[in-house]
């Protein structure tokens, strides 16, 4: 998603806070009951009882979007990669939000127009993304089944939400993930929801909002020229004998070198020599485009999804939702794309590309006898502390007013979106 993502719809620059509701936010603190900033005792977490997961992951290693322009700088994709593991086969069947036909794939066709060297697609999950997702399913399953009795042990749709991005590699890591977890057990059926690629907010949309598109124009190129970025970019073209000329950047050369790596392919010797200098200036161009202090892009870029994360955690606290407007565990199929400007609004990004099977876990808490509530965030399976939070047991209140500065309704969204395309109306454009 690295490279095509960043060419169809580039991060944002500037901003304006949209701020939500003082409504919204009275309700926040009512709902969260939070013990106070002054708050000194430390929690007992053995009277926590967890009420919720939300989990966002990227998809399992797949081959390269884009193939480096020179033939022998290549690594052969053959179809043996393609091997379906055993242990990952199970049934689904995906959908639209609203439970009708699976919408068109813009992205897996134009996939599909790239044929790598050896004769694989673009973009393809493999077997090595296969067994990567299993084994993300195999640790959820311990976390949450096997250590804590939360989870049943097989499927329940009663139980869990699953939506992912309308691309075929997410589909199809959600599978391996699921197949892990439940064990190729299931009570019911299995279906992923997605969405129309027009109104997708599990990544940036650049392509279909125009605010979006018209701040980011042509910043991707001038990443590449910025200081630093600029020569370290003329010594890797130089070395792999890349014309100046081509258009490729850092985001290009990680994205071929991160898919050869994880497959043990034999790698351009000047893709290993500079690998850590590659990924460290893919991220560079990625925060030149996304840029720490542009709150109004990374509100366009991840605000939507944001929302809905937020809403699931107020669904469980409201005391008013009928347990069948919730579930125990959501599980979001996303991209690197989502991720970073994710981190980035939580605070908790450490400067590292989000590498193929990563996961963002988010768990909601409930004291027993304060009826307190609490989130708790793990990024790649570690513990994080998101800013504002005191520590890694964040108090729900803090937790939604650190990102209330980013969360976006589906309404402002699309009044954000559009601003730049009425101006240009109003032109006479």
């Amino acid at each position: 998603m690295i490279s095509r993502v960043f060419k169809l719809r580039m991060w944002a620059p500037v901003g304006v806070l949209t701020s939500l509701t003082y409504c919204l936010h009275q309700r926040r603190v009512a709902l969260a009951e939070p013990g106070g900033a002054d708050q000194q005792n430390p929690v007992d977490r053995n009277l926590l009882e967890l009420k919720m997961v939300q989990v966002v992951f990227r998809h399992g290693a797949r081959s390269p979007l884009k193939p480096l322009p020179q033939e022998d700088q290549q690594v052969e994709w053959k179809s043996q990669l393609l091997e379906v593991p055993p242990q990952t086969q199970l049934e689904y069947t995906v959908t639209n939000l609203a439970g009708g036909p699976k919408p068109h794939s813009p992205f897996d066709s134009q996939y599909h127009e790239t044929t790598l060297k050896g004769g694989m697609f673009a973009g393809q999950l493999t077997k090595v993304g296969m067994e990567q997702m299993f084994a993300l399913g195999e640790r959820l399953r311990k976390n949450y089944v096997e250590d804590i009795p939360f989870l049943s042990p097989t499927f329940n749709p009663l139980e869990v939400f699953i939506r992912s991005t309308n691309i075929y590699r997410n589909l199809e890591s959600t599978r391996c993930l699921l197949a892990g977890l439940f064990q190729r057990q299931k009570e019911g059926p299995i279906v992923i929801h997605t969405d129309e690629a027009s109104s997708e907010v599990l990544y940036p949309n650049y392509q279909y909002c125009w605010n979006l598109q018209k701040r980011t124009r042509g910043r991707r190129q001038a990443a590449s020229l910025q200081p630093g970025i600029s020569e370290d970019l003329k010594k890797v073209k130089e070395g792999m004998g890349i014309a100046s000329s081509d258009e490729v950047d850092f985001l290009v050369l990680l994205d071929n070198m991160a898919a050869e790596q994880v497959h043990s392919l034999p790698s351009c010797p000047t893709l290993k020599r500079f690998a850590w200098m590659i990924e460290q200036r893919a991220v560079d161009t990625a925060l030149y485009i996304l840029q720490w202090e542009d709150r109004e892009g990374l509100q366009m870029a991840v605000g939507p999804f944001l929302h809905i994360l937020e809403s699931n955690l107020l669904k469980v606290v409201d005391p008013a939702t009928p347990p069948s407007k919730t579930r125990k565990l959501y599980l979001y199929a996303a991209h690197d794309v989502t991720l970073m400007p994710l981190l980035m609004t939580l605070g908790i990004f450490d400067h590292k590309w989000p590498p193929f099977a990563v996961d963002l876990t988010m768990e909601l808490y409930q004291h027993r006898e304060s009826k307190e509530w609490f989130v708790q965030l793990y990024y790649r399976g570690k513990e994080q502390v998101p800013k504002g939070c005191p520590n890694g047991l964040c108090p729900l209140d803090k937790f939604l007013n650190t990102i209330s500065v980013y969360t976006l309704s589906p309404e402002k969204y699309h009044m954000l979106c559009s601003e730049a395309q009425m101006m240009g109306l109003g032109n006479g454009e």
